[in-house]
């Protein structure tokens, strides 16, 4: 019997066009999961996928992306709180998405945020889904925070980069996370104050996301990273190599995931390597 398959696609900024080819992958061979979760661009990406959005239109978008398209610059950065806003990223989603909400989306998809106010993750899963997808990818100190209801919301990676917990708790009975952003890369020390916050947040966040990544073994079947190198992900560049990446990911896993989904976990596909890609711990 067919068990469902649930996606959790990780935040990483530019390395999260990733996502796009490996759906890509996916979709090729006829895999379709039956839940995503998303975090910052794994939101991004995860939305429009569940929106019904082609991959072939979501690869046009990426390749064509650059900051000036997404984000604006803050006049007065300290008042608002973040050196960008996402105005322009807002006004591109809405012609490919409208005003579309979660309750609109083909396949069940929820993202998460994190709540300034009670330091705590948010699974965003009504209402408009801009806004939601905005708000989970509101990285703290580059981009103003978002507000929704009563709660003040930035980037949700900051404390589940991954958000495999709600796909899980969403129904999914196959579960592979996709991490973008894996171990840390090496790199000089910057003078620059937002690199040095940024910087901060990604060692944190990388060490938060490997301790979760082994106290979940039991329940995630596959944790894939794509060999993406040091490829930075707050510059908007390299990005059909992130979507060449993303796509040989999918390739060399799709039958695992296939076999897992059909019950026959030990039919490795050709392109699967045992073992590879399992969680820390399992």
């Amino acid at each position: 019997m067919r068990k469902t398959l649930g996606l959790a696609l990780g935040s990483g900024g530019a390395r999260g066009i990733a996502h796009i080819g490996f759906l890509q992958a996916l979709e090729e061979i006829g895999i379709r999961p039956d839940y995503v979760t998303g975090c910052s661009m794994g939101a991004i990406v995860g939305a429009c996928y569940c929106a019904g959005l082609p991959l072939e239109t979501l690869r046009e978008v990426a390749l064509s992306l650059k900051l000036s398209k997404i984000a604006t610059l803050n006049i007065n950065p300290i008042r608002a709180n973040g050196l960008l806003r996402f105005n322009k990223a807002r006004q591109l989603l809405e012609q490919y998405l409208g005003d579309i909400t979660f309750a609109d989306l083909k396949i069940p998809f929820s993202c998460i945020a994190v709540d300034l106010a009670a330091g705590k993750v948010v699974e965003l899963k009504e209402g408009n889904v801009i806004d939601a997808i905005l708000a989970s990818s509101s990285i703290p100190g580059a981009f103003t925070p978002a507000v929704i209801g009563d709660k003040t919301l930035v980037d949700g990676g900051i404390l589940e980069r991954v958000p495999t917990k709600e796909v899980r708790e969403m129904g999914a009975e196959v579960i592979v996370a996709v991490d973008v952003l894996g171990d840390l890369t090496a790199k000089k020390a910057s003078p620059n104050l937002v690199d040095t916050l940024l910087r901060c947040i990604d060692i944190m966040d990388t060490r938060l996301t490997q301790r979760k990544k082994r106290s979940r073994a039991r329940y995630i079947d596959l944790w894939l990273e794509p060999e993406l190198g040091a490829m930075d992900q707050y510059l908007v560049k390299n990005l059909d190599f992130a979507l060449d990446k993303g796509y040989e990911l999918g390739v060399k896993h799709r039958e695992e995931i296939r076999a897992l989904v059909e019950g026959n976990a030990d039919e490795k596909g050709e392109d699967a390597e045992k073992g590879e890609g399992a969680p820390e711990g399992k």
